[in-house]
C-alpha cells in the first residue's frame, strides 16, 4: 500500500514538471517571435544583419573592392584635334529602319550617327520597328520617343551632325523613290563613300535597313579615332532614357541601395535565338530543346547558321559556346567568396527556360530579384502607359470531329490490342492559350506572333532599359553569356562597356567559359562540396578577368563584334600614375590593352580634389572594417531549412513557369 501511494506522488510530480517545461517552452516562443512579426520583411532582415555584421554594413574588399591597376582610367570621349562643326548645307537626308531588340537598336543608333557625320548628312530620327504603333504601343509615344529622349539626343549631338524628326514635306510623298540599302555591320567606311554617298547627293534621300546590330564596321582605322569617339558620345552621353524610363531605374536603385549594402548584377543571357545560333539544345530539357531546335531549323533554312541541325551541345559547352547556367554561376559566386544573402540582381527581359533554370541559384542565393521585386504593377504600367484593349481570349478550340472522323480514326490506329481512348476532357488553362504552349503539341509550324506576342516585344525593350540602369550602377556585374562569337551585339557586353567607360575600376566580371567548363569538369559530380584547391583556382580566373588579363581577352574578342564593348583606348584617358600598363599589340599593330592618352591637367586637379573630399569626410576606404565571409554565421531564421514566418518580397513569384 505504502509502495503504491509513492509510485502515485513520484507520477504526479513528473506531470507537474513536465507541464511547467511546457510552459516555459511555450513563453520563449512567444516572446522570441513577438517582435519579428511586427516588422515588414526589408525591415527585419535588415535589423538581423546589422545585429550580425554590425551596422553599417561593411565592404569585403576581396569581393566588392575596386580594381586598383584601373583606377587611373577616366572616361573622356571629346574630340581631341581639328573637329569642325557640321556644315549648315548637308549633302542630304538619311532615314533608317532598325530591326531588333535592345542591343541591336543601341548599337545600330550609334552607327548610324557615325555614318551621317562621314557622309555630312541630315539624320533623320531612327524608326524603331519594336515600338511603332502596329505593335500595339500607346498613343502617346512615337517610335524612338517609346525608350528615348529625342529633345536630349538632338542637343547633344548638335556640335556632331545636323538631326530632324522628319523629313520635309515635299520629301515624305516621294519616299518610296528614294533608294534604299541593307548594309551589314560589317560595312566599311570605303563602301559608304563609293556607293552610298553618290546615291545621296544624287537623290538627296537614302534609306537604310538595319537588321544586323549595325551597318559600320567595329575597329576603324586609327586616322578615323574622332569617328570612335562619336560612337561613345551617342551610347554613353546622347542616347539617354526618357525620363519617366530614368526616374523609375533611379527609384529601383535606390531601393536596392536602402539595403545598406552593396548588390552585384547578373544578366543570364539565355536567349533562344543565341542558344540556337550556338546549338546549346541539349543543356535544357522536354519542350524547350524541341523550341530551340526549330529556332536552329530557320536559321538553317535562312542561312544564318551554316551548319548541321544536330550538334553536340556538351562539346559545345567545353568550347566555350554556351552559356554558364545559372546553378554554375552561383556555385562561382560562393567560391568567390559572396555569402548566401548577397542582394543579386538578375538583369534581362527574357530568361529562356522560365523560372525552372532559376531554382538553384535562388536556393543558393535567397535575395535573388529583379525588376517585379522592386517595382509594383502600377509603376510598371505607368512606364507602359494606356494601351488599347486586346481581346482576353485568343485562343479557339480547335473543330469537333464527326462521328465517321472518330472511327475513321479507330480502324487505322494499328494493330490490337489498341491504345487506351483519350481521358476525359479537362480545362484548358491560360498558359496553354499563349505563346509556344499553345502550339508545340498540336502542330509543327510555328504560328505568327499574335497582337499580345508584339506588344509583349515592346515592353522588353523597357524591362532591357530598367535592368541596364540598374547593372550599370551595379556594384559588382557577372555576365552569363557574352563574347558568343555571333557577331551580334549582346546586353552583357554593352553594359560591360558601359561600365568600363564610366568607371573603369568598377568590379566586372569577364569569365572564360573554356576555363570553366574545365574546372567544372574536375569537379562535376562534387560540384556542392568542391575542394579548396578547386576555390582556389576559381578565385584566381576571376580575378585575373576583372583587370588586365580580362580586358586584353575582351578586347580580342568582343571589341571586333561591338565596339562599344570594348571603348578602350580611344574613349579614355589616363591620370598621372607612378603604374603605367605596357601596351598589349596583336600582329597587325592594333592595341589591346594599354596606349590611353594622358588626361588634360583639368581633369587630373579635378581627380585630386574630388580624393581629398572623400578623405576628408573619412570616406577612405582602405580603413573600413572589413569582415570574412566564412567566419560571419547567419541567425537560424535565414538557414535554408528555417524560414521565418515572414514571406521576403522576392519569394513571392508572380511568374512561375507553368511546368515547375
Amino acid at each position: 500500500m505504502f509502495i503504491k501511494s509513492k509510485m502515485k506522488w513520484v507520477t504526479l510530480s513528473l506531470l507537474i514538471l513536465s507541464l511547467l517545461s511546457l510552459l516555459t517552452h511555450l513563453s520563449v516562443t512567444k516572446f522570441s517571435t513577438a517582435d519579428l512579426v511586427q516588422y515588414s520583411a526589408m525591415a527585419g532582415l535588415r535589423a538581423d544583419f546589422a545585429n550580425v555584421i554590425g551596422s553599417p554594413f561593411s565592404r569585403n574588399k576581396k569581393i566588392w573592392g575596386v580594381v586598383k591597376s584601373l583606377e587611373s582610367l577616366q572616361p573622356y570621349a571629346n574630340p581631341r584635334s581639328s573637329y569642325p562643326v557640321p556644315k549648315e548645307r548637308s549633302n542630304g537626308f538619311i532615314y533608317a529602319k532598325v530591326f531588333g531588340g535592345f542591343a541591336n537598336i543601341r548599337s545600330s543608333i550609334c552607327d548610324l550617327v557615325t555614318i551621317s557625320r562621314l557622309l555630312n548628312a541630315t539624320l533623320v530620327i531612327p524608326e524603331i520597328q519594336e515600338s511603332t504603333r502596329s505593335k500595339g504601343i500607346s498613343s502617346k509615344f512615337k517610335s524612338f520617343s517609346y525608350l528615348y529622349n529625342e529633345e536630349q539626343f538632338i542637343s547633344s549631338l548638335k556640335n556632331d551632325i545636323m538631326i530632324v524628326k522628319s523629313l520635309p514635306r515635299n520629301l515624305k510623298t516621294r519616299r518610296n523613290e528614294f533608294p534604299t540599302f541593307r548594309p551589314k555591320s560589317s560595312a566599311s567606311p570605303k563602301y559608304y563613300m563609293e556607293e552610298i554617298l553618290p546615291k545621296l547627293k544624287e537623290a538627296k534621300v537614302v534609306g537604310l535597313v538595319l537588321t544586323d546590330g549595325g551597318c559600320l564596321q567595329s575597329i576603324l582605322p586609327p586616322s578615323m579615332a574622332e569617328f570612335q569617339r562619336l560612337r561613345c558620345r551617342v551610347a554613353f552621353h546622347a542616347l539617354q532614357f526618357r525620363t519617366d524610363i530614368q526616374i523609375l531605374g533611379h527609384r529601383m536603385l535606390e531601393r536596392l541601395r536602402g539595403w545598406g549594402q552593396p548588390f552585384l548584377a547578373f544578366h543570364p543571357g539565355l536567349l533562344r535565338d543565341t542558344l540556337a545560333y550556338h546549338g546549346c539544345a541539349e543543356l535544357f530539357q522536354d519542350v524547350h530543346t524541341e523550341l530551340i531546335q526549330y529556332r536552329r531549323a530557320q536559321m538553317i533554312k535562312r542561312g544564318i547558321v551554316n551548319e548541321e541541325l544536330s550538334v553536340n551541345s556538351h562539346l559545345r559547352r567545353e568550347n566555350g559556346s554556351c552559356p554558364l547556367m545559372p546553378e554554375e554561376v552561383g556555385i562561382l559566386l560562393r567560391a568567390m567568396g559572396y555569402p548566401p544573402k548577397t542582394i543579386i540582381y538578375l538583369a534581362g527581359s527574357e530568361t529562356f527556360g522560365g523560372q525552372r533554370v532559376l531554382i538553384p541559384l535562388r536556393a543558393m542565393f535567397t535575395n535573388l530579384v529583379d525588376r517585379t521585386s522592386l517595382c509594383s504593377k502600377k509603376e510598371l504600367y505607368d512606364l507602359v502607359g494606356p494601351e488599347t484593349p486586346l481581346p482576353l481570349d485568343l485562343f479557339q478550340m480547335p473543330p469537333a470531329k464527326s462521328e465517321e472522323e472518330l472511327k475513321e480514326e479507330w480502324k487505322k490506329a494499328g494493330p490490337r490490342p489498341r491504345p487506351l481512348p483519350p481521358p476525359p476532357d479537362r480545362p484548358i488553362y491560360q498558359h496553354e492559350k499563349e505563346g509556344w504552349y499553345g502550339w508545340i503539341t498540336e502542330i509543327d509550324t510555328e504560328p505568327d506572333p499574335s497582337p499580345m506576342d508584339l506588344r509583349m516585344q515592346a515592353h522588353r525593350l523597357l524591362w532591357d532599359a530598367l535592368d541596364y540602369i540598374v547593372s550599370v550602377e551595379a556594384d559588382a556585374f557577372f555576365p552569363g553569356f557574352n563574347n558568343d562569337g555571333s557577331g551580334w551585339p549582346d546586353f552583357s557586353n554593352l553594359v560591360m562597356g558601359q561600365r568600363l567607360y564610366e568607371t573603369g575600376s568598377s568590379r566586372t566580371y569577364r569569365p572564360d567559359r573554356k576555363v570553366l567548363a574545365e574546372l567544372f569538369n574536375i569537379t562535376r559530380d562534387n560540384m556542392y562540396h568542391t575542394k579548396y584547391n578547386w576555390t582556389l583556382l576559381v578565385r584566381e580566373h576571376l580575378n585575373k578577368s576583372l583587370g588586365e588579363e580580362g580586358l586584353t581577352r575582351q578586347s580580342l574578342l568582343s571589341k571586333p563584334a561591338s565596339f562599344l564593348s570594348h571603348p578602350l583606348p580611344e574613349c579614355s584617358c589616363r591620370t598621372s600614375s607612378p603604374d603605367i600598363p605596357t601596351d598589349v599589340k596583336v600582329d597587325n599593330g592594333r592595341i589591346l590593352y594599354g596606349g590611353e592618352d594622358d588626361c588634360p591637367k583639368w581633369m587630373e586637379r579635378g581627380d585630386k580634389a574630388v580624393v581629398s573630399e572623400s578623405a576628408g569626410k573619412g570616406g577612405n576606404f582602405e580603413n573600413e572594417l572589413e569582415y570574412e565571409i566564412d567566419v560571419v554565421e547567419l541567425p537560424e531564421s535565414y538557414d535554408s531549412g528555417g524560414k521565418s514566418n515572414v514571406t521576403l518580397v522576392w519569394d513571392r513569384d508572380e511568374e512561375m513557369d507553368p511546368n515547375d
